[in-house]
C-alpha cells in the first residue's frame, strides 16, 4: 500500500470510529465509572481510546446534559465519577437502536 493510501485508510478509520466511541461511552456509563476505569473497560472490551479523547469528550456529553458527575475521594484521591443521566439512558436506547439498524443494513451490503 503506497503512503497516501495508508494515510487516506488512517484517515476513514477515525472518521468510522468517532461515533461509534460516543455510543461505547454511553453504553459503558450505565455502570458508574471514573475516567481511567472507563478507559481500562473500553480497552478490555476492544475499544481503544486515547485519554486525550476521552477526557474531552466526557465533559462534551456531560455539558450535552448526557451524563451526571460528581467529585469523590477515593483510595485517597479525588476522582470524577460519571454515570449516565435520565436523559442520557433515552438517547443511548435510541442511538442504540439506529446503530442497529444500520449495522444490519450495512453487514447486509458488506
Amino acid at each position: 500500500m503506497s503512503q497516501d493510501e495508508e494515510l487516506l485508510f488512517e484517515s476513514l478509520r477515525l472518521e468510522l470510529r468517532r461515533g461509534s466511541l460516543i455510543l461505547a461511552v454511553l453504553a459503558s456509563l450505565r455502570t458508574e465509572q471514573y475516567g481511567y476505569s472507563l478507559r481500562v473497560a473500553l480497552n478490555a472490551a476492544g475499544v481503544e481510546m486515547e485519554e486525550s479523547t476521552l477526557y474531552p469528550l466526557l465533559r462534551r456529553l456531560e455539558g450535552q446534559g448526557l451524563l451526571d458527575s460528581e467529585w469523590r475521594e477515593e483510595e485517597r484521591r479525588k476522582k470524577r465519577f460519571y454515570r449516565l443521566s435520565a436523559r442520557g439512558e433515552v438517547l443511548l436506547a435510541r442511538l442504540a437502536a439506529e446503530w442497529r439498524g444500520l449495522s444490519a443494513s450495512l453487514e447486509k451490503m458488506l
